[in-house]
C-alpha cells in the first residue's frame, strides 16, 4: 500500500515497483498488468501506467503484445553494470579531487564514522544506505553531470546485490576501510592514488557480490539473455 507523500503519487509509485522489482519480488519473465499492480498498491491506474513508462525506459520492464514483462536485472547485467563502473568510476579521480573543499571532507569523513558506528551494531542495510550517500556525493563533487547521472544509477541499480555482499566475509569493514583510504587521498590531492583506490573498491565490490551470488544464489533468474 502506498504511503502519500508530498511528492507525486506516480513517483511514489515508481519508487516502490522499482524497489520490488529490483528486490526480486516478481520473478523474470512475469507478466504484470496495470489493473492487478494498480490493486496491489491502492491506487489508481493513472500512476500506475506513468510508472511503468518510467519502468520500460529503464529496462527493467518489456513491453510485449502479451503484456508488461519483468526483466529486473539479471546475472548478465549485473557483469555489464560493473564493468562500466570499474571503468567509469576512475575517471571522475581527478575532477573529484579539483573540486573537494574543507565542507566536502567534514561530509565525507562523517559519513565514514556513522558507517563506523552503524557496523558495530551490525546494521548492515544502515550502513549500505550510507554507502550509497558516500558515492552520491562523489559523483556530486566531481562536477560532471553525465557521470553522476551514469554511476548514480548503476550504484543505485547493484543495492540489494551490495546489500548480500555486505553479509559476507568482513566486506563491510574492508569497505569502511577502501572509503578511508579515499577520503585521506582526497585530504593529500593525490589524483593518481585516488584513481587507483576507485578501481580497487569498485573491484573488490564486484568481487564481493560474485561471492555473494555464489553463495546465495542469483536474485532473479538464471537467465543471462
Amino acid at each position: 500500500m502506498i504511503e502519500y507523500k508530498s511528492v507525486s503519487l506516480a513517483n511514489q509509485v515508481f519508487e516502490v515497483l522499482e524497489n520490488d522489482i529490483l528486490r526480486g519480488e516478481f520473478s523474470y519473465g512475469e507478466i504484470v498488468s496495470e489493473k492487478k499492480l494498480a490493486e496491489r498498491l491502492g491506487v489508481s491506474r493513472t500512476p500506475v501506467r506513468e510508472a511503468m513508462t518510467r519502468l520500460s525506459h529503464e529496462r527493467l520492464i518489456k513491453e510485449t503484445p502479451n503484456g508488461s514483462i519483468i526483466i529486473g536485472i539479471r546475472n548478465k547485467d549485473l557483469r555489464d553494470l560493473s564493468i562500466v563502473k570499474r571503468k567509469i568510476e576512475p575517471l571522475i579521480a581527478n575532477m573529484l579531487i579539483d573540486n573537494c573543499d574543507e565542507e566536502a571532507l567534514l561530509i565525507f569523513n562523517e559519513i565514514v564514522e556513522q558507517q563506523e558506528f552503524y557496523s558495530e551494531k551490525g546494521d548492515d542495510e544502515k550502513v549500505l544506505k550510507l554507502d550509497t550517500l558516500f558515492h552520491d556525493k562523489m559523483y556530486e563533487i566531481s562536477g560532471s553531470v553525465t557521470f553522476e547521472s551514469i554511476l548514480s544509477q548503476i550504484h543505485h541499480k547493484l543495492f540489494k546485490y551490495r546489500m548480500v555482499s555486505l553479509k559476507g566475509d568482513k566486506r563491510t569493514v574492508e569497505s569502511i576501510k577502501e572509503h578511508k583510504m579515499i577520503v585521506e587521498a582526497l585530504l593529500k590531492k593525490d589524483k593518481k592514488r585516488l584513481k587507483e583506490l576507485l578501481f580497487l573498491h569498485a573491484d573488490n565490490a564486484y568481487k564481493s557480490i560474485m561471492k555473494g551470488i555464489k553463495n546465495n544464489g542469483t536474485f532473479y533468474s538464471t537467465e543471462d539473455n
